[in-house]
């Protein structure tokens, strides 16, 4: 049976892009935690999620205690991160807002960026801003704890990639699909394709969208990390999200989160 077919933004589905990139929380969750205790040089007590989308791990941290907000520019995940925050008795903290340009009323002690998210960002210009931003969002002592893919320093225009997995919540069952289309190593730039097969027991349809990501290796990641002494980079992991097996990076290594504290 085909599915019927809808071209749309995937971010505009904040329910199903949940069900897919949330169903793997409780190893972030802990992760992030652990990286509270062991590295941030001040307790962590206020934490914001720049680009923080449906808010899959924003309203755990605050069931947990923690006092939370963040910003997204696509006001439907806005709007559903913060319903759910008030259905478990949170205030509602986030709001539409650019992870490139943001300003925060209190500092807050981390914030985190844990899935891609930042590679939304196409210049090089708008990735300083996120730091700069973030630097100036979070007290001496805080941490910022970003993950994010990176390329091998030896791929060439022809790399390509793809991932597929599926994930089911009651009666709603999302398969998806992700792939790279085009690289360009000289633009720094990777297309990159999405596709949910969402199946309901009334109906069945499958959402296309197309992105288009920053492409980064170790060196450009190091050269950014340079630019801004207020960041320490203190240790590196990879997505297995052990804080007891951290990494060395090389320019092989794809999956990467940096932990940086704010000097």
């Amino acid at each position: 049976m085909s599915l019927e077919v809808i071209q749309g933004h995937l971010y505009d589905y904040p329910k199903y892009y949940d069900l897919v990139f949330g169903s793997d929380w409780k190893a972030e969750f802990d992760f992030l935690k652990d990286c509270f205790e062991r590295y941030a040089k001040r307790p962590v007590k206020r934490v914001f999620e720049p680009a923080c989308g449906t808010g899959r791990l924003m309203y755990k941290l605050a069931d947990a205690g923690y006092e939370v907000a963040g910003n997204d520019l696509n006001p439907k995940a806005v709007e559903f991160c913060n319903a759910r925050l008030e259905k478990k008795g949170h205030p509602p903290t986030a709001v539409v807002g650019d992870m490139s340009d943001y300003t925060v009323k209190k500092k807050f002690h981390a914030a985190f960026n844990m899935i891609n998210s930042f590679r939304h960002l196409t210049t090089e210009k708008q990735a300083e801003g996120h730091f700069r931003c973030t630097a100036d969002a979070i007290t001496k002592g805080g941490l910022f704890i970003l993950g994010m893919h990176l390329n091998p320093a030896d791929v060439g225009d022809d790399y390509e990639a793809e991932e597929e997995w599926s994930a089911r919540r009651g009666h709603l069952q999302v398969n998806t699909r992700l792939w790279s289309m085009n690289y360009n190593p000289k633009t720094r730039t990777e297309q990159i394709g999405f596709q949910y097969d969402v199946y309901t027991p009334s109906k069945q349809f499958r959402i296309e969208d197309t992105t288009t990501f920053r492409c980064y290796t170790k060196k450009h990641m190091d050269k950014l990390i340079a630019k801004f002494p207020e960041w320490e980079l203190v240790e590196t992991f990879d997505f297995h999200y052990d804080i007891d097996d951290p990494v060395t990076v090389d320019g092989d290594t794809e999956d990467v989160v940096y932990i940086l504290r704010r000097v």
